[in-house]
């Protein structure tokens, strides 16, 4: 996957999706904005400055937002067009579907009831934690929708066989975004740690709960101690690791403090025989903490942290006080994004399939489909060429390589079936209640499926998600209405901008997921299997590493590193993009003869200045930090400095030479489907 999801695209036509065709590129006069270039920056020294430099001097970031660039502005057209539907529809009230999704926005934006009402709305919810009175009941409530709990448990498929479903366990998210926050030493997160004190105070205290300092105290305390235990986000990425299909046996030899038959009953889960347990010595230390920590603590925690997951549903004071600490103080936004704009993503992650429904029934057309479907056997059969000639790949291993290739499930688009919504009960008065009860028809819905084989048709993303993302389990790329359009594809603009944008950094990056040093571990009917023989894996290991050794070497924040091991898969698909979209622009060119120059730039020149916009972005340090510490995608700028350095075509184009900043030895590049 990637952050803003843009998934390589590898077009051998320079048509596709969903843009009108006026006849003139929405951007500049072939595709990109070269205002927004700074020539006087040599393109060997910083690419992504000299491709972006002018942009990034005089665009700013906008208070209520993260970051600034193609993948925040796209996010804003959506919303607006979104707002137009919901809007309408709201105005249908014999419609079920589209009174539920008014109702449900008509809740959220009616601050003056929120505030009318209060607390009132959090009572029965803090009333069923303050009834606890031993720790199996307290785990039980724990696992309810709408409540936080140290360890996960939920539905996912089987990864020793994709055609089932299992149930999953393992280390939940805390408070602070990472374990980094809480155990790292130095006056920043001293800061930060502080600032979150204070938080969790002033929560407590706006939900009326006495002598907040102190358990304030008890709730950090605690919240330290379990993320000295959780994994790190490098190694919550080995798919091996984290795969511990355990019985109830050994379920409770690992952790008897959950109790497992009576809290997976609890759940619905009484037919779950195996739980596949990722980060098991997590597990294991969360039982402790709920040995030995007083149960009076665990419930100021649990209190704690439902207030605070809906503090955005609450009154004003509530709202503001989670915006100002997970927001401005770490993430440096100044100001609070409009409430409708909040209210349209509440409903994609409640009703998304229902908006998303009426949304490709205005943004999207069996033209596009036809187009983008023909994009993609493009792409597939690039790779195949690209896996064909990798001479690091023995027989045995570019067979199986094929074959996966071969099976990969392409969805584009949306869903062709849809959610039924009719089981979600939606108040127009209460946005807790509609948020728990949206919590609760999930779980529900999972539920239903468990006992029934995987259902492929669905969607973990809405047609509305301007996004993309590859399922190892199902070998499946999904591909989302709205990304597909301007910037990242626009059918008016030079070829060899959608070879770069659309085909670099869209369906070829997810693609090349399926290859990546996590994705290559499942085989090609997602299992989690070892399909390679131990000679090309080997090789294989060697490119990765290097990748990752290049990429620990990057400082965006002084004293914060690209961590190399946790990126390594964003990295290796943006790499794998770029060398099999160039090589499918190159075959397009040999078919239609060499491009002319456009605004001094040859066509090859033009395929990497588009790379390079289309990662067009700007983010502000405490966000940066935050990614740099937790997300698997590196920060813009090094997606593109960080790959191109590897790829020889890119020196050829723009003479890099020995001397340029950016230069790397022939010897030190990683190639990964150009050799």
């Amino acid at each position: 996957m990637r952050r803003h999801l843009l998934f390589a695209t590898i077009a051998l036509a320079p048509l596709l999706i969903a843009a009108t065709d006026t006849g003139t590129p929405r951007y500049g006069t072939w595709g990109v904005a070269i205002e927004d270039m700074d020539r006087s920056v040599k393109p060997g020294d910083d690419f992504f400055d000299y491709v972006e430099g002018t942009w990034l001097k005089n665009h700013p970031i906008a208070p209520d937002k993260v970051g600034a660039g193609y993948n925040y502005e796209l996010p804003d057209e959506i919303e607006q067009q979104v707002r137009g539907l919901v809007e309408r529809e709201a105005a249908k009230p014999d419609d079920m579907i589209a009174k539920k999704v008014g109702d449900f926005y008509s809740a959220w934006m009616d601050e003056q009831g929120i505030e009318a009402r209060g607390t009132a709305p959090l009572k029965p919810y803090l009333a069923r934690i303050a009834d606890v009175t031993d720790r199996g009941a307290l785990v039980r409530l724990m696992m309810q929708p709408g409540y936080a709990a140290p360890v996960y448990i939920a539905i996912t498929a089987d990864q020793d066989d994709p055609t089932r479903y299992t149930a999953a366990a393992g280390q939940a998210r805390l408070g602070l975004p990472t374990r980094d926050y809480y155990l790292l030493k130095g006056e920043k997160y001293d800061a930060i740690r502080k600032a979150y004190h204070a938080y969790i105070v002033q929560i407590l205290t706006l939900a009326g709960m006495t002598d907040a300092s102190a358990k304030a105290d008890r709730i950090l305390a605690l919240e330290t101690r379990l993320s000295q235990d959780q994994w790190t986000p490098e190694a919550r990425r080995d798919p091996i690791r984290t795969h511990n299909p355990m019985t109830r046996a050994q379920l409770m030899k690992l952790a008897p403090e959950f109790d497992w038959g009576p809290t997976l009953a609890s759940m619905g889960l009484s037919a779950a025989q195996k739980v596949d347990v990722a980060e098991t010595t997590a597990v294991t230390a969360a039982g402790k903490r709920l040995a030995d920590v007083p149960l009076a603590t665990w419930k100021d925690w649990l209190a704690f942290r439902f207030v605070s997951d809906h503090a955005s549903f609450l009154p004003r004071a509530f709202d503001q006080a989670h915006f100002d600490f997970y927001s401005k103080t770490l993430n440096d936004v100044p100001e609070q994004r409009a409430r409708w704009k909040r209210g349209i993503a509440l409903l994609d992650g409640s009703l998304g399939e229902a908006v998303g429904k009426l949304y490709v029934a205005e943004h999207w057309s069996p033209e596009t489909q036809a187009k983008a479907d023909e994009l993609v056997n493009d792409v597939r059969a690039a790779y195949a060429d690209k896996i064909s000639h990798a001479a690091w790949m023995d027989a045995a291993t570019r067979k199986a390589a094929l074959t996966k290739l071969g099976t990969f499930d392409p969805r584009i688009g949306h869903p062709r079936k849809w959610i039924n919504y009719s089981g979600l009960a939606v108040s127009r008065t209460d946005p807790l209640a509609n948020d728990v009860a949206s919590d609760t028809f999930q779980w529900r819905l999972q539920l239903a499926r468990f006992p029934h084989p995987v259902d492929r048709g669905l969607w973990d993303m809405t047609p509305q998600t301007v996004n993309a993302y590859y399922d190892p389990t199902m070998n499946q790329i999904t591909v989302p209405a709205a990304i597909l359009q301007p910037p990242f594809f626009d059918p008016n603009a030079d070829p060899a901008v959608n070879y770069a944008e659309t085909g670099a950094t869209t369906i070829g990056h997810e693609m090349g997921h399926g290859f990546d040093d996590q994705g290559r571990q499942y085989d090609a009917q997602g299992r989690l299997r070892d399909w390679w023989t131990k000679e090309t894996a080997a090789k294989y290991t060697v490119k990765a590493d290097r990748l990752a050794d290049q990429f620990d070497q990057y400082e965006p924040i002084p004293g914060v590193h690209i961590k190399g091991k946790l990126t390594l898969g964003e990295n290796l698909a943006d790499l794998g993009g770029l060398e099999t979209a160039y090589d499918a622009y190159r075959r397009y060119v040999a078919r239609h003869g060499e491009p002319p120059v456009i605004d001094g730039y040859t066509g090859d020149q033009r395929f990497f200045i588009a790379f390079a916009a289309a990662w067009q972005g700007k983010i502000r340090e405490g966000a940066e930090r935050q990614q740099l510490l937790s997300n698997p995608h590196s920060p813009d700028k090094y997606r593109v400095d960080g790959i191109v350095r590897n790829f020889d075509p890119w020196y050829k184009a723009f003479d890099v030479t020995p001397g340029d900043k950016m230069y790397l030895p022939p010897d030190q590049r990683v190639h990964i489907w150009t050799e």
